[in-house]
């Protein structure tokens, strides 16, 4: 369970919203699944605090994003700022690697052979990125040292194809059956039904996309009837007709045969 990332709109809220929120999680989950709490902020002091609440309420690690807005001049620059995050708590620390959303795109083998010593609590990183082939590069290194969970739900399959024994991602949320039919089609060599269900996430994502992503994916929530309120702004949420038209577009592609429903 990844709390406070890009669909949680953790970046928007204020670090008082975060900590309530990463508590709640922590306190659902009862210790029936791992929680991991991004932290980052752009305050590289804030992020300390949060990755500290984290282990307080018992969370099983933390992840964070690097401070986005000044940029960074390299990777020494990137290892530094995460080394203070993760020294703030001695929990497992999974970097994450967003690169169209922060902007940073620095080489990221690069990062996991310096952070290895920098960061002594380094378990490995959230790989939201379509460079298949630095993922993998991720994954092979130091012997498969570094937990590389893949983030990019479109491309599942074939990052199951290169070697990922993990995955975070938005759609999870409320299309997980569809994930497991897939990782279940790959694993027994049943490729083309693996294929197909991975056509079904992309029509489904294509169709999200149409309506600004995330609040599609809120929406979608609400649809199957959990209900996760507003959008924070600079994200609006779907205006009713939006609601209604998705709604329609998901039905025809089979969406409501093989969501989560509540």
């Amino acid at each position: 369970m990844y709390v406070c990332g890009s669909t949680g709109e953790g970046p928007s809220l204020s670090s008082d919203e975060r900590r309530a929120v990463a508590q709640a999680y922590v306190e659902a989950a009862a210790g029936r699944l791992p929680v991991i709490v991004q932290v980052g902020h752009d305050s590289v002091a804030e992020a300390c605090d949060l990755a500290a609440h984290a282990k307080h309420i018992g969370a099983r690690a933390v992840s964070a994003m690097p401070p986005r807005y000044y940029g960074f001049p390299d990777v020494n620059v990137l290892i530094e700022c995460l080394a203070r995050i993760a020294s703030a708590c001695d929990l497992p620390f999974y970097y994450y690697h967003i690169p169209e959303l922060s902007g940073i795109s620095l080489d990221v083998i690069d990062f996991l052979r310096r952070a290895a010593d920098p960061i002594p609590n380094l378990a490995g990183l959230k790989y939201t990125a379509c460079g298949l082939d630095e993922y993998q590069g991720c994954l092979e290194l130091a012997e498969g040292r570094f937990d590389v969970l893949f983030g990019h739900d479109e491309m599942l399959i074939a990052a199951l194809a290169v070697g990922a024994t993990g995955a975070v991602g938005s759609t999870y949320n409320f299309a997980a059956p569809l994930y497991l039919r897939l990782w279940e089609a790959f694993d027994r060599g049943d490729l083309v039904e693996a294929r197909r269900q991975q056509s079904l996430s992309q029509r489904m994502i294509r169709t999200m996309c149409r309506y600004r992503g995330q609040p599609a994916f809120k929406a979608a929530m609400r649809l199957i009837g959990v209900d996760c309120g507003p959008n924070r702004l600079p994200m609006k949420t779907l205006a009713p007709y939006e609601l209604d038209e998705i709604e329609s577009e998901l039905r025809g592609i089979g969406f409501f045969d093989w969501a989560l429903s509540r």
